[in-house]
């Protein structure tokens, strides 16, 4: 019987003994795979030494520029990673052309009409682009306008062609606000600025529906005229085919949309055939995974910002999700690629709705001390670069945009929403003791404002607006009654703004390389480096961070995990396991004691 304890208790022992070293290994294996994922990250893919055709898939979302995080693996291309990876081919003699699966259902404006000058810029070179869609179901043209101009575009036989134009939706929370007794009180500055009319309207106010008309219908103006000349017909052929959606497949290529109709099968390989014999398809991220070749050109500096913009450093989870520009990191980016003697000029990509206005001006500072220091900024903007995305553009030498991009929202609003009702409702109370001023209980959800109040927060946020703009007036070297006759918060698209004096010219990223060329005075078709700050973390780097480890222990544990995996390893470990099992089935065998 003791024998039987001793047994038992060993071997309770053994099992937790077991699980702990388990749990330990099962630790290091997850980070010597973590780290071999990070490695293989890094690692480029071997082409083929001639007759590739990239692919290129838009039907998944894509970021603007890179996430911030450096573990995003899974993440596609960002937009301006496809430009560039691009115009790297455009001179590889290797590559012979370009296959696209095309989005269904639509993407952002300003996306799409970076796609189509990517698209445009290619073929200039000599290559051909052939686009495969299995549909093109959403009723956005947005989708359609970034293919358009694609050498042979095709279309699954089964699929529908149903873009119609553009729409835009806004969920008003007024009447909400009013079955639960809760107050939102808001000061806007002025009538456009109209994103606090979701908490205090029950519908669209007449300037409201003025600013979203107009910016919509110059969206699909653009769409139009764009997508006419890339099909060589007229806008008002185009428009026709839109305002009679949707069309059968069959229709929409006897209307000239789309040019054959077939499964993305026989599209890839019509594509490959196109290409020459012996040809096959690299996909463009692997292609983008090539180490450029070392160069001691001039240094153009790339700074980029996406997101919400915040104080601070902006941090987002370290795997991935919101991006967000923060004040202290991309006015830091800017000053240290100022103070870099090998830095000739600095392009800023903007893809933000705005923000905090302090954040916005700490960079608007940045940008002002960096041309101080004799360094050009070109500004690119993105999808959008309203509101504080606007505002920290203004002082740059040169700004473009899209025909698409919001841009604009000189405007400034704040508020909060006045609980107290609702909390009566429900049977609860607040009572609140200050000190002070009369002030400190302005934010308080549990209370409605004071007249007093109120007219400071409006003071508050006057003090903004003045500043604002004459923050536009003052880098757009505009007066500043203009500035407040096309201000009061409204929304205009690239192209509006030109023609308003608020951006310099029409154009994608290759545009602001172009132009920050010119003011660096690099000449047009001179060798240049284009060096992101902050520049990328490698894995391992990532890892240190984010683990606290050396990256040469990282690296140990990628080599220590790609050693297991050698056959003669493997095969050593399974003699062992054998032997194991024999040991084990002996002692089951064995006489037990009684």
């Amino acid at each position: 019987m003791k024998q039987f304890w001793i047994t038992f208790f060993g071997s309770i022992f053994g099992v937790i003994i077991g699980s702990v070293l388990a749990v330990i290994l099962f630790t290091f294996m997850v980070f010597g795979l973590f780290a071999s994922a990070l490695s293989s990250a890094e690692n480029e893919v071997a082409l083929p030494a001639d007759g590739i055709v990239l692919e290129l898939d838009l039907r998944a979302g894509r970021l603007d520029s890179p996430s911030s995080s450096p573990f995003a693996f899974a993440e596609p291309l960002s937009v301006v990673d496809v430009v560039r990876t691009l115009e790297r081919a455009e001179t590889d003699e290797r590559v012979r052309g370009l296959f696209i699966r095309a989005n269904e259902f639509g993407m952002s404006p300003a996306t799409a009409e970076e796609m189509r000058l990517a698209i445009e810029n290619f073929q200039a070179s000599g290559r051909f682009v052939l686009t495969h869609a299995q549909g093109f179901e959403g009723t956005s043209v947005t989708n359609y306008y970034a293919v358009a101009g694609s050498d042979e575009i095709w279309l699954q036989d089964t699929a529908s062609f149903t873009p119609a134009g553009l729409a835009a939706e806004v969920t008003f929370l007024g009447g909400l606000f009013e079955q639960f007794d809760a107050v939102p009180q808001f000061e806007q500055f002025y009538e456009y600025k109209n994103a606090a009319n979701q908490y205090t309207q029950t519908g669209l106010t007449e300037a409201h529906r003025e600013a979203m008309t107009s910016y919509i219908g110059s969206i699909y103006d653009t769409a139009v005229a764009s997508i006419a000349d890339d099909r060589g017909t007229t806008t008002a052929a185009i428009a026709e085919v839109f305002e009679t959606s949707p069309h059968t497949a069959e229709t929409a290529q006897s209307v000239g949309m789309v040019d054959r109709l077939g499964h993305v099968i026989e599209a890839r390989e019509a594509a490959l055939a196109r290409a020459g014999a012996g040809s096959s398809g690299v996909a463009l991220s692997d292609y983008a995974a090539q180490p450029a070749p070392f160069s001691s050109a001039p240094v153009i500096a790339l700074i980029e910002g996406q997101g919400p913009i915040v104080t601070g450093g902006g941090d987002a989870s370290p795997f991935g999700g919101s991006e967000m520009i923060g004040g202290d990191r991309m006015s830091e980016n800017i000053l240290a690629a100022a103070e870099d003697p090998n830095v000739r000029a600095i392009i800023i990509r903007v893809d933000s709705g705005g923000g905090s206005a302090i954040a916005s001006d700490q960079i608007w500072h940045a940008v002002i001390r960096a041309r101080e220091a004799g360094k050009p900024v070109v500004i690119s903007m993105a999808n959008a670069a309203a509101s504080g995305g606007y505002y920290l553009a203004a002082p740059a030498d040169y700004i473009l945009a899209h025909a698409t991009t919001i841009t604009g929202s000189i405007g400034v609003l704040g508020g909060k929403v006045d609980l107290s009702g609702t909390y009566a409702r429900l049977g609860l109370s607040t009572e609140s003791v200050s000190v002070g001023g009369e002030y400190a209980t302005a934010f308080s959800g549990q209370q409605s404002w004071t007249d007093s109040q109120r007219d400071a927060y409006r003071q508050q946020m006057e003090d903004i607006y003045e500043d604002f703009t004459s923050r536009v007036a003052d880098g757009r070297d505009l007066p500043l009654e203009r500035v407040l006759e096309i201000a009061r918060g409204r929304v205009w698209t690239g192209a509006q703004a030109l023609d308003l004096g608020l951006v310099d010219e029409i154009g994608g990223f290759r545009d602001a390389v172009a132009a920050a060329k010119e003011l660096a005075g690099i000449a047009p078709e001179g060798d240049f480096r284009l060096r992101r700050y902050p520049e990328p973390l490698t894995g391992f780097e990532a890892f240190q961070q984010l683990f606290g480890v050396s990256a040469d222990s990282a690296e140990a544990m990628a080599r220590m995990n790609a050693l297991m995996e050698l056959p003669e390893v493997q095969a050593a470990l399974e003699a062992r396991q054998q032997m194991d099992a024999q040991g084990i089935q002996l002692r089951a065998n064995a006489p037990q004691p009684r």
